[in-house]
Formats: structure tokens, C-alpha cells, sequence
């Protein structure tokens, strides 16, 4: 007698959100899979994290654990995507990474190992000569290679693959995890993935009050002439207030520009006069871009990174009424670069979980 096939519904179509779909996809081929979400890909919303992004890869795990493991996943993933199917927005660019203070304090070892630990990932770190330093740096180093990501085109993408593989998709604003499966025209579900990012500080039945926001600003220009042939990114330490970073955006997507780190603040409104701050902090980083009055400026956005206080929630909950939620939110600006791995992570969480059930109820 053969079993019912699962079902799911994942709230949130974030990068995490459609990841974890197709992620449950595989695991889960005959599963009955639906994505109820106010935005999609293509939509421009304050409430909407993931188009805003700067999106490249550039671990900022440091846990020596579970975090870096996310990253290293998602890396490989997308070594496989930017050969196999480039059209996806994934394409390997080096990376410049200059510091403002010395690398104990610069938050970007592992702990327990006092190393790099995706060196070996990366291809090398090469130390920057000190005569290449921005003045006030206190030191650098060349990531050989890694991934940028054209943010909307990838996004378009993952969609596409969701509608290929029988992802159901449904608009709708759920207001609280119970509303979920009636939300998706099902009657019961096997779990429910929350992906709402910042979300998760109001939908009802989660409320988590560890959420808060991390507002970024970015402004997108067209490419130089000379096409920019590698990422810059400058700050003090690697997760910082005061970062500026500079991505050139695959398949003609202009070059994203950045930004900043304010926690807490709520606000979707563009600061014109900070635009103007970060152009000319970029510039000075990249003098391929040329002088900050000639950059042709395509768009200015703001996004609000999903930040939480004890770092991302990546577990299982089981409401009384029989509910089961896969908490995978969280990631602030880990999103794209943890994708796959926070994805693959939260499907596994939730077999372990009905694997322990059904062996509880058998005994």
C-alpha cells in the first residue's frame, strides 16, 4: 500500500524561500509543493529583501560549524551553475578585499582556528602590497575567485526552474502560520517552510522579536567602458556600518554600488546626499569607474537585510495543533551566498524530524 505523497507549503519567495523549493523538489519528487507569497520575483517592495541585494559571494561565517558549512554548499553550487547555465546571473569574478583595521579584528577567521577558511574554496588570498593599499588601509587581500550575481536575472531564474519542476505559486499575504495551508487550497500539509525574512517579527504564531532590520543602500550605474574586471569591497571589519563595495553585475546588469549597515532602521526612503557619499566612496576604491559626476545612474535602491540577534534560525517547530514549521530565516546579508546550503539544511531538518516521529510511533 503505498503511502500519501507529501506535501509543503514554503512561505516567501526570497532567494531562500525558491531555493528551498527546488531543494524539496529533489528530495521530494511526487511531493506536492506551493509558494504562497505577497511578492514574487519581478516585484519592487521595501517588504521585498532579495532584489536589493548586492549578491556575490563572500563568506561572513566565521562558526567554525553549521554557518560555514551553508557557504560552502552554496559555493559549490554555484561553480556548477556559472559553467553549466550562465544565462542563471552566476559568473566568477576575483574579489579585492581591503581592511581598515588588522585582520584579529577584522572578523573574518574562523574560530577555534584562527584561518580563512574558504582560502582553499577561492583558489588563494593573496596579500595586496602595501604601495596598492587605499590610504588609511591597514591591509588587503585578492580572493582569486568567487561568484557575482546579476540579483534580478537569478531571481527570474529560480522561478522558472520552481514553475518547471510543478512548484505551485499563489499571491497571498499570510498573516499568520495557521492561514498557511488554507492560503495553498490544501487541507493538510506535511510542514510548512517559514522563509519570510523580516517577516517573521509579525507573522502571526512566530513573532520573533530577535528580528530586526538592517537597512542598505546601493545605487546602480551603467558599466564603464572598460568593463570592470573584478569586485571591490572596503570596510573595517568584514560585517561593518561603515562598508563600501563595488559588483559588476553579470549578462550587462550595470554595476551595483554600495553601502551601508544601519541597524534597526525601518526607513525604505533613498538618501539622495548618502547616494552621492557612496559614488564617491566607490570611485576612490575602483578608479575604473572614473570620476563620480560622470557615472550614469540607472536606479537608487534600498533594501532591509532580515538580521537576527542570535544569528539565522534554522530549525523545527511543532505548533500544538500538529503543525510542523521549518524555521530557515534570518540571514541578513548571508542570503544569497548561504542560499543553497540554509536550503538543503532546512529539508534535512525536516526529514530527521518525521524520521524521529515515525520511529517514536512505532515503538
Amino acid at each position: 500500500m503505498s503511502s500519501k505523497p507529501q506535501s509543503f507549503v514554503i512561505l516567501g519567495a526570497g532567494v531562500i524561500g525558491l531555493t528551498s523549493a527546488l531543494s524539496l523538489r529533489e528530495t521530494y519528487p511526487d511531493a506536492e509543493i506551493v509558494i504562497v507569497a505577497e511578492y514574487f520575483p519581478g516585484d519592487y517592495n521595501i517588504d521585498y529583501t532579495s532584489p536589493w541585494a548586492g549578491g556575490n559571494w563572500c563568506s561572513s561565517a566565521t562558526d567554525n560549524g553549521v554557518l560555514e558549512a551553508c557557504d560552502r554548499v552554496t559555493f559549490e553550487k554555484f561553480d556548477h551553475l556559472a559553467r553549466a547555465v550562465p544565462q542563471c546571473g552566476i559568473k566568477r569574478s576575483p574579489l579585492r578585499m581591503v581592511f581598515d583595521q588588522n585582520i584579529k579584528d577584522a572578523e573574518i577567521l574562523s574560530k577555534d582556528t584562527d584561518k580563512v577558511w574558504y582560502e582553499e574554496l577561492v583558489g588563494g588570498l593573496d596579500p595586496i602590497p602595501q604601495a596598492e593599499l587605499p590610504s588609511g588601509a591597514v591591509f588587503g587581500l585578492d580572493m582569486r575567485s568567487t561568484f557575482v550575481i546579476n540579483t534580478q536575472v537569478y531571481l527570474r531564474w529560480l522561478l522558472e526552474c520552481c514553475q518547471e519542476k510543478q512548484v505551485r505559486l499563489v499571491r497571498k499575504r499570510v498573516s499568520h502560520v495557521r492561514d498557511a495551508a488554507a492560503a495553498a487550497g490544501l487541507k493538510d500539509i506535511s510542514a510548512l517552510f517559514n522563509c519570510t525574512g523580516l517577516g517573521s517579527y509579525s507573522l502571526g504564531g512566530v513573532e520573533d522579536k530577535s528580528m530586526y532590520p538592517t537597512r542598505g543602500q546601493v545605487v546602480l550605474v551603467e558599466q564603464p567602458l572598460v568593463p570592470l574586471k573584478r569586485m571591490y569591497f572596503r570596510s573595517p571589519r568584514r560585517v561593518d556600518n561603515d562598508t563600501t563595495y563595488v559588483f559588476q553585475r553579470p549578462l550587462a546588469g550595470g554595476v551595483i554600488l554600495g553601502g551601508c549597515r544601519e541597524n534597526g532602521n525601518w526607513s525604505g526612503e533613498v538618501d539622495l546626499d548618502f547616494a552621492q557619499q557612496i559614488m564617491k566612496r566607490c570611485c576612490a576604491l575602483a578608479p575604473e569607474l572614473g570620476k563620480p559626476e560622470d557615472l550614469k545612474v540607472i536606479k537608487h535602491g534600498v533594501g532591509l537585510r532580515p538580521s537576527r540577534r542570535d544569528g539565522p534560525r534554522m530549525e523545527v517547530e511543532k505548533k500544538p495543533d500538529g503543525l510542523l514549521i521549518v524555521h530557515n530565516y534570518g540571514a541578513s546579508g548571508a542570503g544569497y551566498q548561504a542560499s543553497w546550503g540554509m536550503a538543503q539544511h532546512g529539508v534535512k531538518l525536516f526529514g530527521e524530524a518525521t524520521t524521529k516521529a515515525s520511529y517514536r510511533a512505532q515503538l
